[in-house]
C-alpha cells in the first residue's frame, strides 16, 4: 500500500474516532467514501472496492462504538437495557444485510449507502426535536421492531447504525439526544458483530480482493484505521458532553449531508471539486 494511501487512512481513523464519540455513529460516513477511494485507486474493482470498504468499515465500528460506549457509560449517559435490546436485534438483522449486499451491484450499493445517509440528514433537519420533558419510549418490543430492520440496512450499506439509530432514537423512541448518542455507540458493538460476520462468510473466495483480505476485509486498512480511531473516540465523547444538544444536532446534520451527497455522486455531476 502506497504512503499516500497510509497516510489518508491513518487520518481518516483520527476523524472517525472523534466522530464517534462525538456523535454516536461508527464514522462510516467518513471511512466508507474514503476507503472506497484508496481501493479503486489501488485498481481494486469499484463492485469489489464499496463492499471491502463495507465490511472492512464494520470491523473498525466494534473497538471504536466499545470505546465510545465505555467513555459515554462512565458518564451514566448509556441505557444499557435499550442498547443491548436494540443491539442484539440489529446483530441479526446486519448478518442477513451483509448477505444481501454481497448479492447486490456495486454502483447500486455506493449509491444506496449515499442516499441513506442523506436521507437521515433530512429527517434530523426538518423533524422537530423532542421535548426535554417528553420520557423515552420503554418498550422491548418497540425496540425490537426498530432494531430488526434497522440492522438489516446496516448490513446492506455496511454501516454500524448510529447514523440511522440516533434520529429515530431522537425522534421517535422521544431520547434525548445525548442519550440518544451514548445508547447508539452500545448497540452498534452488537450490529457491527453481525455486520463483519456477513461480510466476511460471503466474501471467501472471492476474487479481486486486496492483499491480506478476510472475505470483505482487509486487515491492513483495519488497522490503519482502528489504532488512531479507538483513541479518539474518547476525546470525542468529552467533547460531546461539552456542548448543547443543539449544537451537537447541527454538527450530525452537516456531516451527512456532504458524504451523502459525496456518494450519490452529486458534487461530480456539478463538476465541483468538493
Amino acid at each position: 500500500m502506497a504512503t499516500s494511501y497510509i497516510i489518508a487512512l491513518l487520518a481518516t481513523g483520527i476523524g472517525v474516532g472523534f466522530a464517534s464519540g462525538l456523535l454516536g455513529v461508527g464514522g462510516c460516513f467518513i471511512m466508507i467514501p474514503v476507503q472506497y477511494w484508496v481501493y479503486t485507486a489501488m485498481g481494486i474493482p469499484p463492485d469489489v472496492a464499496i463492499k471491502v470498504a463495507f465490511g472492512t468499515n464494520l470491523l473498525v465500528v466494534l473497538p471504536t462504538a466499545a470505546s465510545g460506549a465505555w467513555g459515554h457509560s462512565r458518564k451514566k449517559a448509556v441505557w444499557w437495557k435499550a442498547g443491548i435490546v436494540l443491539g442484539i436485534c440489529g446483530m441479526v438483522g446486519a448478518f442477513g444485510g451483509a448477505t444481501i449486499a454481497s448479492y447486490l451491484p456495486g454502483e447500486a450499493l455506493k449509491v444506496a449507502f449515499g442516499a441513506v445517509i442523506l436521507a437521515g440528514g433530512i429527517r434530523m433537519l426538518t423533524a422537530r426535536p423532542p421535548r426535554v420533558e417528553e420520557e423515552p419510549k420503554d418498550s422491548v418490543w418497540l425496540w425490537v421492531a426498530w432494531g430488526i430492520p434497522i440492522g438489516i440496512v446496516t448490513g446492506i450499506i455496511g454501516i454500524g447504525g448510529g447514523v440511522l439509530m440516533v434520529p429515530i432514537m431522537a425522534l421517535a423512541l422521544k431520547f434525548k439526544m445525548h442519550n440518544a448518542v451514548a445508547t447508539s455507540t452500545a448497540m452498534m458493538i452488537f450490529t457491527s458483530i453481525g455486520g463483519v460476520a456477513g461480510y466476511i462468510v460471503n466474501g471467501l473466495g472471492i476474487s479481486g480482493l486486496p492483499p491480506y483480505s478476510i472475505g470483505y476485509v482487509n486487515l491492513p486498512s483495519w488497522f490503519l484505521l482502528a489504532v488512531t480511531s479507538v483513541g479518539m473516540a474518547q476525546v470525542g465523547v468529552i467533547t460531546a458532553h461539552k456542548l448543547p444538544a443543539k449544537q451537537l444536532r447541527w454538527i450530525f446534520v452537516a456531516v451527512m449531508f456532504y458524504m451523502g451527497l459525496k456518494m450519490i455522486g452529486v458534487f461530480s455531476w456539478l463538476h465541483l471539486p468538493i
